[in-house]
């Protein structure tokens, strides 16, 4: 499986890519790999408030539903329109087109409870049934 060194990882599987104050958000290459086949992908609306740790949309796989959680506070800068259309982008491309929202930070970058691709990698080892 595949964690970019420039990313950073929650305990939730999302991924965050910081550029300035705006944050992309995904889920990992472990999530989309463990929910199988992506087929359907629900998305808050550009303009919305998030709150870290709070659901920002859904993933639908032939497996399991599974909300995807916002890994800072923020508003929704922008969501990945083609998602609704082609939500196997997911599973082709996680970290590329297979992102979910843009997210305008609500402040400083708190950085808690993000990991490293490293530590993200220890963590998934040390949680099997994660």
């Amino acid at each position: 499986m595949e964690f970019p060194e420039e990313l950073r990882y929650t305990r939730d599987h999302e991924w965050i890519a910081v550029d300035g104050d705006v944050a992309t958000v995904g889920i990992t290459d472990h999530a989309q790999h463990e929910l199988g086949d992506v087929v359907f992908v629900e998305l808050p609306a550009v303009g919305e408030k998030l709150e870290r740790a709070e659901s920002l949309g859904v993933v639908e796989s032939t497996k399991a539903v599974s909300d995807v959680f916002a890994p800072i506070s923020g508003e929704v800068a922008e969501v990945n329109d083609g998602l609704p259309g082609s939500p196997e982008l997911i599973n082709e491309d996680p970290y590329g087109d297979g992102w979910m929202v843009k997210i305008k930070l609500a402040g400083p970058l708190d950085s808690a409870g993000l990991m490293t691709a490293a530590e993200y990698r220890a963590y998934l080892e040390e949680s099997p049934g994660s």
